[in-house]
């Protein structure tokens, strides 16, 4: 059976604050599909950098716009520019798993985009569900991400796929 999807690199972590995934970006595909499922200590969000050749990229170069849709409360939107990480891309609740797509993460005359949906559980009965689109603002041949967590730690993994054309 024919599938658009590549796979590329799995990376998991247990305990951990970060969770890096390196040389995953290339010129090979200008989209890719990450799929992650965490587990975490704290309920929390979870935010993120690239990574390039210089090391992990924290400049003030991020934006986004952030949806967290919560059934036992108001929703809560939020917009950021000039950031050193896209922050709040996903709510950590008990648990938590997303798909994100990346947009000409390795393309050094673009800038890079992003969105992600997932859902999480807060507890064992109370669900959420978020959303988040981004850019980089900086056009670079990224390589990699590193996703962090607000609070806690988490244990985890996530898979990264080209998407053929």
């Amino acid at each position: 059976m024919a599938t658009n999807l590549q796979f590329i690199k799995q990376v998991s972590g247990s305990g951990v604050s970060s969770l890096s995934v390196t040389d995953c970006f290339s010129a090979n595909y200008d989209v890719y599909k990450i799929t992650g499922l965490f587990t975490v200590s704290v309920s929390g969000y979870h935010n993120f950098r690239l990574i390039y050749s210089g090391g992990t990229d924290s400049s003030s170069t991020y934006d986004n716009a952030f949806l967290m849709m919560k059934m036992y409360d108001s929703f809560i939107e939020e917009r950021q520019t000039g950031q050193n990480a896209i922050n709040r891309s996903q709510y950590f609740g008990t648990q938590q798993d997303f798909v994100m797509y990346v947009f000409n993460p390795n393309d050094s005359s673009s800038y890079t985009f992003f969105t992600n949906q997932g859902g999480g559980t807060l507890g064992s009965s109370t669900n959420l569900g978020a959303k988040f689109i981004g850019v980089h603002k900086e056009a670079q041949q990224n390589t990699g991400l590193e996703f962090s967590t607000s609070s806690g730690t988490v244990t985890g993994k996530i898979n990264v796929y080209g998407v053929k054309g």
